[in-house]
């Protein structure tokens, strides 16, 4: 398998794009990149990326958008370019499946960073060691998650998980029915994005009662203890 990290950057600026292409490409990564929607579309079937550099604000279909079609069919992390002040913006791009997110105007010394570091542990949570990845295959009720492709499977349907989702669902199977405070999910997920926000790890269980909850509005599986975190309510079976 090659080490080389391979990156589409989606900006609707020429000269972003080409000079992220330039600076990212000259530290060792295969770039390729998209000015909108459509010819990110067309490059990701075309071929696969470790990671997609998305820029938030975007005529016709922005950013966010985009990254809720992307969590919709993969689990490819996701960096967002955002501007000064656009925290709320910020907030729902999490909520939407991005894995980080970089405020403009950034250095791409920075960048190149984060796409590492988002990438090295991207890699990492699935492979960790034929043992410790025996022991993430887990069921619940008609579910099984997919460690290798970070997917919830059942008989009808495939759900992809974004980074930070997998891994937060992770510490749930591994400690059904116990009370969890935020705290202690921030330190065992571990995920930048983890501290992002104050209501960072609020707006993953959001996420995940959307792809598991029959009613993520009334959700039975994971609850909330008002003043005390949340629960994981059904029994887990290590596969």
């Amino acid at each position: 398998m090659s080490d080389i990290i391979r990156v589409l950057v989606v900006d609707d600026h020429l000269e972003i794009r080409t000079l992220l292409a330039e600076y990212l490409h000259k530290h060792g990564m295969r770039v390729e990149t998209a000015d909108g929607g459509e010819s990110m579309r067309q490059q990701l079937s075309r071929a696969s990326f470790d990671v997609i550099v998305l820029d938030l604000m975007m005529p016709g279909e922005d950013g966010l958008t985009l990254c809720r079609n992307i969590r919709e069919k993969s689990a490819i992390p996701v960096i967002m370019l955002t501007a000064m002040g656009e925290e709320a913006d910020r907030i729902i791009g999490i909520e939407m499946g991005a894995d980080d997110y970089i405020t403009k105007p950034f250095s791409a010394r920075e960048l190149l960073a984060r796409i590492k570091a988002l990438v090295k542990r991207s890699k990492s949570m699935p492979y960790q060691g034929e043992a410790n990845q025996e022991s993430k295959q887990f069921s619940f009720l008609n579910w099984q998650l997919n460690p290798i492709k970070r997917e919830l499977v059942s008989d009808q349907n495939t759900i992809p998980l974004s980074s930070a989702e997998f891994r937060l669902l992770t510490v749930f199977l591994e400690n059904p029915k116990h009370v969890l405070s935020r705290d202690q999910l921030t330190e065992m997920t571990k995920g930048h994005t983890a501290g992002v926000f104050d209501r960072s790890i609020d707006n993953q269980i959001s996420r995940l009662r959307k792809k598991i909850e029959i009613d993520p509005k009334t959700p039975e599986i994971l609850k909330t203890v008002w003043g005390g975190g949340y629960i994981f309510t059904e029994d887990v079976v290590k596969i």
